[in-house]
C-alpha cells in the first residue's frame, strides 16, 4: 500500500510545468492593452508620459523561458513635447523544480537590451543594463504563490559625451495564480543620479563646461491582475425552454502608481533647494471575454435558499448531474465532494489523460490505494487526485469510506489543503473563537482556525462551527461558492488593493 501511494506522488512530482501567468511588462510601471502602452519616464528630471504600442514575444524551451518586449517610438501624450523613445529588452528565467518542497525557484537575468531616448537638444542612450530577479513560488493544489526580489542598474550617456544617468533599481514581487484569475504586484524604487555638462549660453551667464547634478527617487508601484466572474443573463424571450444562464466573464486590468521626489529643473540645471514632489497614475484594461455556460434544469431547488450557489457549480461543470432532481438537503458523500474541489479548481489535465487507457502488458494493473475504492469506480481518478495532491486523507490507512456522509471538519480541511494555507495556524495549543471548540477534532483545529481567520467560514447564530455536523449537498455547494469567491475575489484584493491602496 505505501508504495503504491509513493508511486502516485512521483508521479505527480515529477510534472511541474513552466509558470506561465500574466505579468506588469518590463519593470517599468508600465501599462497596456491589446494594443495601446503607456509609461512615464523620470530620467530627464522632470516626469514624461510616453505613449504609443508594445510587442511581446515568448517562447519556452524546456525549464526556459524567453521574454522580448519591443517599445518602438513611443512620443510624449503632451504633444508640445519633442521626445521619441524606443527600447528593447530580452529577460531569461530559468526554472530549478524543488520537487521534494512542491516549489520552484526562478532566476531572471538580462540577456539583450537597448534603448535611445531624444527629447528636445538631448539624447540619453542605455549602454550597460545589469539585472537580476529571484523568485520563489510554491505549487499548491487550488493555487500557486510566489514572492520575488529584483535589483539592478541602468547606465545612460548623454549626448556621447556631455554626462551620464545612472539608475539603480531595487523592489520584489508577490503574485498568485489560479483556474479563477493571477494577480501580480511589483513594488520597485528607483534611485536616479545626474551629472552632465551645461551647454554655454551667455544670456544665462552659464559657462562652457560648467557641471551640473541631481538626484531623485521614484516608487513604482504596477499591478496585473486577470480575474474570471459569473453573470446572470435573463432570457428575453417568453417562449423559451430556459430563464436563462450565467456567463463567465474573464477581465484584465493594469493600474501603475508613481511616487516621486525630483529637483526643480531650469535649463537643464538643478535648484538645489526646491523639490518636485508628486503621484501619477496610469491603468489599462483589455476587452472582456464571454463565455456562456450550460443551463441547470434542476426541479428541486426553485426557491430554495442555495438555489443561485447550485446552479453556478452545475453551469461550470463542477456537478454534472444527469438527474432533474438534485437532492439538496440529503447529506453530501465523502466522494462527491473531493470530486467538487477538483473540478472546481480546474485540476483536469492530469485527471484527463489519468483517464485514458494506457496499459500495455509490460505495465501491470493500477491498484487502488484505499480498499473501498475500485480504480473502476465513478470518483477514483478524483480521490486518486485528491491524494496525490496531498488534499485529502483515509479514514483509515486503506479505508476512504467514499459514500460515506461528509462532514463540516472534514470539508473545511480539505479547501484548506487545497489552498495551502493548512501550517498558517499559530504553535498548538491554542483555541479557537468558536463556542464548541472542544468539539473540533485535533486534526481538524488548524485547518477551522485558519479559515475562519480568512473569512472562509464564520460560525452559526450561536458562534459554533458544528464541526462533526453532517454536511447536507445544499450547504457542501454554498462552501464550494464561497470557496471560488475567495480564490476570484479575495486573492485580488489582498495581492492588489491592500498593496497599493488601487481605487
Amino acid at each position: 500500500m505505501k508504495k503504491i501511494i509513493l508511486c502516485f506522488m512521483i508521479g505527480l512530482l515529477s510534472v511541474a510545468p513552466i509558470v506561465g501567468w500574466a505579468a506588469p511588462p518590463e519593470f517599468s510601471g508600465g501599462v497596456n492593452n491589446e494594443y495601446a502602452y503607456e509609461e512615464i519616464v523620470f530620467i530627464t528630471g522632470k516626469p514624461v508620459k510616453f505613449v504609443g504600442t508594445l510587442a511581446l514575444s515568448e517562447r519556452e524551451k524546456e525549464n526556459t523561458k524567453t521574454i522580448t518586449y519591443r517599445f518602438n517610438k513611443l512620443t510624449p501624450e503632451d504633444k508640445t513635447i519633442e521626445a521619441e523613445l524606443t527600447k528593447s529588452v530580452t529577460f531569461v528565467t530559468e526554472y530549478t523544480n524543488r520537487n521534494e518542497k512542491g516549489q520552484t525557484i526562478a532566476q531572471t537575468r538580462v540577456e539583450k537590451y537597448s534603448e535611445s531616448l531624444k527629447i528636445g537638444q538631448d539624447k540619453y542612450e542605455l549602454k550597460d543594463f545589469q539585472f537580476s530577479k529571484s523568485d520563489v513560488i510554491d505549487n499548491r493544489p487550488a493555487a500557486a504563490f510566489y514572492s520575488g526580489n529584483l535589483k539592478g542598474r541602468k547606465y545612460y550617456v548623454i549626448n556621447k559625451d556631455q554626462g551620464e544617468v545612472v539608475v539603480d533599481i531595487s523592489g520584489g514581487s508577490v503574485g498568485y495564480e489560479n483556474f479563477w484569475g493571477n494577480t501580480e504586484t511589483q513594488i520597485i524604487d528607483y534611485v536616479i543620479q545626474t551629472t552632465r555638462l551645461l551647454p554655454s549660453d551667455g544670456n544665462n551667464g552659464q559657462q562652457a563646461n560648467e557641471k551640473t547634478s541631481w538626484q531623485g527617487t521614484v516608487r513604482v508601484q504596477t499591478s496585473d491582475s486577470q480575474t474570471k466572474t459569473l453573470k446572470y443573463a435573463e432570457n428575453e424571450a417568453n417562449f423559451s425552454s430556459f430563464y436563462g444562464g450565467h456567463i463567465r466573464i474573464t477581465n484584465r486590468e493594469m493600474v501603475s502608481r508613481y511616487d516621486y521626489n525630483l529637483p526643480q529643473i531650469a535649463e537643464n540645471k538643478a535648484d538645489g533647494s526646491k523639490r518636485n514632489k508628486g503621484s501619477m497614475a496610469l491603468s489599462k484594461q483589455m476587452v472582456p471575454k464571454l463565455e456562456r455556460l450550460i443551463v441547470p434544469k434542476f426541479r428541486d431547488i426553485g426557491g430554495h435558499w442555495a438555489q443561485e450557489s447550485i446552479e453556478k457549480l452545475y453551469s461550470l461543470d463542477v456537478f454534472d448531474e444527469q438527474s432533474s432532481f438534485f437532492a439538496p438537503n440529503i447529506p453530501f458523500t465523502r466522494g462527491e465532494f473531493i470530486k467538487g474541489v477538483i473540478r472546481a479548481c480546474d485540476i483536469r489535465p492530469n485527471l484527463d489523460a489519468s483517464l485514458k487507457p494506457s496499459r500495455s502488458r509490460k505495465q501491470p494493473p493500477e491498484e487502488s490505494p484505499f480498499q473501498d475504492v475500485k480504480v473502476e469506480d465513478k470518483h477514483y481518478q478524483y480521490i486518486k487526485s485528491g491524494l496525490e495532491k496531498q488534499i485529502i486523507s483515509g479514514v483509515s490507512p486503506d479505508r476512504f469510506d467514499p459514500e460515506g456522509p461528509l462532514t463540516r471538519a472534514q470539508a473545511i480541511t480539505i479547501l484548506i489543503r487545497a489552498l495551502g494555507f493548512e501550517n498558517k495556524g499559530p504553535s498548538p495549543g491554542y483555541y479557537t473563537s468558536f463556542a464548541d471548540d472542544r468539539d473540533i477534532p485535533n486534526w481538524a483545529r488548524d485547518s477551522i482556525y485558519v479559515a475562519k481567520e480568512i473569512h472562509l467560514i464564520q460560525g452559526d447564530d450561536f458562534n459554533r462551527v458544528n464541526p462533526n455536523k453532517v454536511v447536507s449537498r445544499a450547504e457542501a455547494s454554498a462552501m464550494l461558492v464561497r470557496f471560488l469567491e475567495f480564490l476570484e475575489k479575495d486573492l485580488q484584493r489582498d495581492y492588489r488593493e491592500n498593496i497599493i491602496q488601487f481605487q
